[in-house]
């Protein structure tokens, strides 16, 4: 397991997921988002991983399989929590992710804040957002920007 403080490294916030067939998310977040899987630890029996981590850029996820004290989206009925990508070619990581298997919850599209956005949902209930950074913005254009996505029903 990562141990930054001993590692001599900064702190971090490190995402830390639980889904039910952690085995097959591992498989599905490697080919839809382009993750590298680097450490995986099964339970004792073997049959579920207690602890995986996967690799995004300089970020890491951790994963483990559901049990009765951690739940899975799909067990709760879904999740509020939306884990973000910034990628460099936001159109073909999306495009790759829902050849992967993921629903396209919002397609990618410019965005007043300066990026091109889009949003997923994975087989294992977690929502996942990505973005390409496309141009600087003021905050006095991003706050013009943000009056009229609020003034526009579909918020775009």
């Amino acid at each position: 397991m990562t141990d930054d403080s001993q590692a001599g490294m900064t702190a971090s916030v490190i995402p830390h997921l639980v889904v039910k067939g952690a085995a097959d998310a591992l498989e599905f977040y490697k080919r839809a988002f382009g993750m590298e899987e680097t450490l995986r630890m099964a339970s004792p029996s073997g049959d579920s991983i207690v602890h995986a981590e996967l690799r995004h850029g300089n970020g890491t996820i951790y994963l483990a399989d559901e049990f009765p004290q951690c739940q899975s989206p799909q067990a709760l009925g879904g999740s509020p929590v939306t884990i973000h990508l910034h990628v460099k070619d936001v159109d073909s990581a999306f495009q790759q992710a829902v050849d992967a298997g993921a629903e396209a919850v919002m397609p990618p599209a410019d965005m007043f804040w300066g990026d091109r956005y889009g949003k997923l949902r994975c087989p294992f209930g977690h929502e996942w957002s990505m973005a390409q950074h496309l141009r600087d913005v003021s905050m006095e254009e991003m706050q013009e920007g943000l009056k009229q996505a609020f003034a526009d029903p579909q918020g775009g």
